[in-house]
């Protein structure tokens, strides 16, 4: 009769605890006297460590698995089912014929993982009165640039918002899956099954559109190479003569030079803005996602409806900027100035603009230590927004999604900030002395 290890502790095992686990299963897979399959059930080991480790055939069931460093372990033919390992370190992990059902993996770093034939159907967990409580694997926001994940079992799993570029999905089981806002840049579709997926604002880049195509999956929204738009290359004078131009219409109020409008083109051949300043520029419409825009100013621009997904724009001006029905998700937003400009010399004149944020997407974007003071989220998505340390006082957020949001240490005096059905990160409400 097979020997296991089994835990059904509530307290939190230590790494102590988990190490000696990993010892005897490893005994186990050798074949040695005294080894034993380790089996987990409902263990918390949150924030620990079993990077490198091999727990090809363990059973890890409904175990709480955040936060962990598990880089380049091998859960070859394990069973993770219905565990939660959000937030972990899952790079160059392996899980090929990994039984992954029902489980949670929301805004983990995969890339470069191996999921080849896992099995990452909707799971079933019992809840404490008895009953039965269906999940869909929850992949929303992880990181699997560069993953292997050909013939995987994946029906309705949900991949919203996620990094999938340079994916290998050959042969994959997508049906029903939720792709919404993910990046499949690059990422090969080849023999994968797509009836009733949603590829609803998703990248789809240099991907077979086609076959996504004839399975009527929905693509509302999405960027391919046939609506990305205009190239920068196209626009007959080089970006720097262009600011030029620009800067003679600043400094003239419009008398000389010609505002730059970059409305409906892609950036993205540039790579980097870094530090340049475009300030008062109009770009609506315009992709920009993937770059380096740290430091660009951006003050008193009118950038509505673009993309600035996975941009870096740490410690970017965007004092008085309209960001209208803009996405910003997983972008690097950490440090900027996004607080209201002030036109006008007199009362009479005197005109108050505030950074609107209106019905934007920030979801996963990092936000911390920003200046937000009285900008506008109305309507926008902010769903696990890292919001640590900003400046929010008297922003409003009515009506907008915060789920997850993380407040710690935010000046929030002022705000206008609605209940959210998840939880939301401890909120200081003082401002500071």
């Amino acid at each position: 009769m097979e020997m296991t290890v089994e835990q059904d502790a509530k307290d939190k095992l230590s790494q102590e605890q988990l190490e000696a686990l990993v010892k005897i299963h490893n005994r186990f897979l050798a074949g040695r006297i005294g080894g034993r399959r380790a089996v987990l059930r409902n263990a918390d080991i949150s924030g620990l460590s079993l990077q490198g480790h091999s727990l090809q055939q363990a059973e890890f069931i409904g175990c709480n698995m955040t936060g962990m460093n598990l880089q380049s372990a091998n859960f070859q033919e394990a069973s993770l089912y219905a565990c939660d390992l959000s937030n972990s370190n899952l790079i160059n992990t392996v899980f090929i014929r990994a039984d992954l059902r029902g489980a949670r993996i929301e805004n983990a770093h995969l890339q470069g993982a191996d999921l080849e034939k896992a099995d990452l159907r909707v799971g079933g967990i019992s809840t404490a009165d008895g009953s039965s409580k269906t999940n869909a694997v929850n992949f929303r926001g992880a990181n699997l640039s560069g993953a292997r994940l050909m013939g995987s079992v994946a029906s309705k799993a949900d991949f919203s918002d996620a990094n999938l570029k340079d994916t290998n999905m050959c042969g994959a089981d997508l049906r029903g899956a939720m792709l919404e806002g993910a990046d499949l840049t690059n990422a090969d579709i080849g023999g994968s099954q797509l009836e009733g997926a949603s590829f609803k604002s998703a990248i789809l880049m240099n991907v077979e559109i086609e076959r996504i195509a004839a399975v009527g999956a929905d693509m509302e929204d999405a960027v391919t190479e046939v609506n990305i738009g205009q190239s920068i290359a196209d626009l007959g004078e080089p970006l720097a003569k262009l600011l030029e131009y620009h800067a003679a219409w600043l400094t003239s109020a419009g008398k000389k030079g010609e505002q730059l409008d970059l409305s409906n083109v892609d950036m993205r051949t540039l790579e980097s803005l870094k530090k340049v300043s475009l300030t008062a520029i109009k770009a609506i419409n315009t992709k920009f996602f993937g770059m380096n825009m740290y430091q660009v100013q951006l003050q008193s621009a009118v950038l509505n409806k673009s993309d600035f997904r996975n941009c870096d724009m740490e410690e970017a001006d965007l004092r008085g900027s309209s960001f209208v029905d803009t996405n910003f998700s997983h972008t690097n937003l950490k440090g900027v100035n996004a607080v209201a400009l002030m036109f006008g010399a007199g009362d009479a004149t005197k005109r108050f603009n505030p950074c609107d944020f209106t019905r934007s997407k920030l979801r996963y974007a990092d936000l911390q230590g920003g200046q937000f003071k009285s900008a506008i989220f109305k309507d926008a998505d902010l769903s696990y927004a890292n919001l640590r340390g900003a400046d929010l006082r008297d922003a409003d957020f009515t009506d907008a999604k915060m789920d997850g949001v993380d407040l710690d240490g935010a000046l929030t005096e002022g705000a206008i900030i609605p209940k959210s059905d998840k939880p939301v990160f401890q909120l200081n409400r003082n401002s500071s002395e």
